[in-house]
């Protein structure tokens, strides 16, 4: 085994290096990628690994990672808040999943007790995935993913009686009342045992590991810390990776959380990937290709019933109309547990290893289609959404004022801000339902709807308006929005947001001529005040920074000209910045003959720059 690490461990790196790249490139995510590199390198592929069930528990320690991350992350408070939405939401979804695929699976004639425990399996939902995929996409805050996350973590404890109750229904289930009470009161010990080292234990052995200065030991302890604590739970029969998001839990309010989460993400993001390609090597093409219209269709028909009733319950929670499609797609796959509960079930003999086998591939399958459907999802449903489906662009009220802003997010904000303190009207468009509740609950006037819509800016009152203010986000929608305009209101004042050079040269080429850096002035300000902590005084820092903005702005509009012309830009671009130097050179050889009493040469000299030549 030893002298298959290496070699096992260059071909898993080697996929997911080429497969990830080209499948974020093509826009499918990483979770795919990782998928098709397993799939590529595993027995019905290259064949170039065996022993892939070893792999995959191996691997699902980077799920137990990352639940303990999420742990850390939130404090026992903010978790008792989240009460009812874990036990309300996640009961509702896990219970109203199984119950529509158990139907479902006495309809096809199926017996009852397999009908159970596949509709039990099947209603849990990947983590890894849904996690991995509302991070990648910056969505935990919304709506969508505050419920997708409650609803995960109400699953990982849902996994706990549904494998207790495996063995109940199956013909080797001999174990008596004795053993059941033996088996809670482990768990019950356990959990306190937990929760009392968590409380009052590893603070001072963090104290004591961090005081021997060692670095990789802290990272050591770390590690040691979630595998000790995943295997104490498992030894009870319970989860690994919901006993590990309890210790995270345990110690969020600990000075150690960001030492840890620092320590420790690397060693997630790897195992993560390991998971996704074991998964992807664990799909037994035999069966697909033994009953490729059983399997399929059971796919199709899970997905069908799951995503049915996730989009459904997304209306009941409240979700905005926009995010329910894509709350049904990310719930909609096969979850790890399923692998664990299926085994579990073909070891009780509830069902056969045939039928284990298929249900396996059934769930392999869905977590397969999850990136796929989020693709479908960001090219054609989004677009419906934010086009003629729900919600509908709001009615402005009629009432005119002189400034609109186009885009309400950080930028738009701070001049939205300046303008109400000085009592300047405005009326705001964004596209983003969230930002918008969010805004409206601090008094706002924000509307709803895409900006660069001309009988929007219509009835906005684009035709009488004094001034437009284009901070949108997207580069293509800021120049969509300057066309539009132009065209249909040429005597409306432009000022618009850059966000680059590039941006900058395409708004002036549309006439625009108050255009803003998005990041200039402040990088400019934080420049000044470095200046000053490195022993400039306060004037000498502003005109540093008053010099340095000038020429580049000048350098800015001397290129402009030749920006398309690549190998010009750039002579320029150097020539300028050579020149900078030198000025600001002779700036401090004047400071110094300053210093030295020379005041009449200084002052010449700086005649003699002012003079053109």
């Amino acid at each position: 085994m030893t002298n298959d690490l290496l070699p096992n461990a260059l071909i898993y790196l080697s996929a997911a290096v080429v497969a990830v790249p080209v499948a974020k490139k093509l826009g499918l995510g990483s979770v795919l990628g990782y998928l098709m590199a397993g799939v590529a390198i595993g027995p019905w592929g290259l064949g170039l690994i065996s022993g892939v069930e070893a792999i995959l528990h191996f691997s699902e320690f980077g799920v137990v990672l990352l639940l303990f991350l999420i742990g850390l992350e939130l404090e026992p408070r903010r978790l008792w808040a989240l009460r009812r939405s874990i036990f309300g939401w996640g009961s509702a979804q896990v219970g109203l999943v199984a119950l529509g695929l158990f139907l479902a699976g006495l309809g096809l004639g199926v017996d009852w007790k397999v009908s159970l425990i596949a509709a039990l399996g099947l209603s849990l939902s990947s983590t890894a995935i849904a996690l991995a995929t509302l991070g990648e996409r910056h969505l935990m805050a919304t709506a969508a993913g505050s419920a997708g996350f409650s609803i995960l973590l109400f699953q990982d404890i849902a996994a706990i009686p549904m494998i207790a109750i495996v063995p109940l229904l199956g013909s080797a289930a001999a174990s008596g009342d004795a053993n059941g009470w033996m088996t809670a009161l482990k768990v019950i010990g356990v959990l306190a045992v937990l929760v009392l080292a968590g409380r009052y234990l590893m603070p001072p052995l963090f104290r004591l590991i961090t005081k021997a200065g060692v670095r990789e030991i802290f990272t050591a302890f770390a590690l040691l810390l979630v595998i000790a604590i995943g295997l104490l739970m498992q030894s009870v029969g319970l989860s690994m990776a919901l006993g590990t998001f309890l210790a995270g839990v345990l110690l969020a309010d600990s000075e150690y959380r960001h030492a840890l989460e620092t320590d420790l993400e690397p060693f997630k993001g790897l195992l993560l990937g390991l998971f996704f390609i074991a998964v992807g090597m664990s799909i037994d093409f035999g069966v697909l290709v033994r009953q490729p219209l059983l399997v399929l269709g059971l796919v199709a028909g899970f997905l069908a019933i799951k995503s049915f009733v996730l989009y459904m319950l997304g209306k009941r929670f409240g979700i905005l109309p926009g995010q329910q499609p894509f709350f049904a797609i990310l719930l909609s796959q096969g979850g790890e547990f399923a692998f664990v509960i299926f085994s579990a079930a073909a070891a009780a003999r509830v069902f056969s290893e045939e039928v284990a086998a298929t249900l396996l591939v059934v769930v392999a399958l869905s977590m397969v289609t999850t990136p796929l459907l989020l693709v479908l999802h960001d090219k054609l449903i989004v677009r419906y959404f934010a086009g003629d489906g729900k919600p509908p662009d709001d009615a402005i009220d009629g009432e005119m004022q002189p400034v609109i802003i186009a885009g309400f997010g950080r930028f738009g904000q701070i001049i939205g801000r300046l303008l109400h303190a000085n009592r300047i009207g405005i009326t705001v468009l964004d596209h983003d339902p969230d930002q918008i509740e969010l805004l409206r609950r601090f008094g706002l006037k924000v509307y709803y709807g895409d900006a660069t819509r001309i009988d929007l800016l219509r009835a906005a009152g684009a035709r009488k308006a004094r001034a437009l203010i284009v901070a949108l986000d997207s580069v293509e929608d800021s120049i969509k929005l300057v066309d539009a305009v132009r065209q249909e209101f040429p005597e409306l004042t432009i000022l618009a947001r850059a966000r680059n050079v590039t941006h900058y040269y395409d708004l002036m080429d549309r006439g625009v001529t108050v255009i803003e850096r998005e990041t200039f002035e402040s990088a400019l300000q934080l420049g000044r005040r470095t200046l000053e902590t490195l022993g400039f005084n306060a004037f000498q820092a502003r005109q540093a920074a008053l010099k340095f903005r000038s020429h580049n702005l000048q350098t800015l509009h001397n290129v402009y000209p030749y920006y398309k012309d690549q190998d010009q830009m750039v002579s320029m671009a150097v020539q300028a910045r050579e020149e900078l130097e030198a000025m600001f050179a002779r700036d401090a050889d004047i400071n110094i003959k300053k210093k030295n009493g020379d005041w009449e040469r200084a002052r010449e000299e700086r005649r003699e720059e002012r003079t053109p030549s």
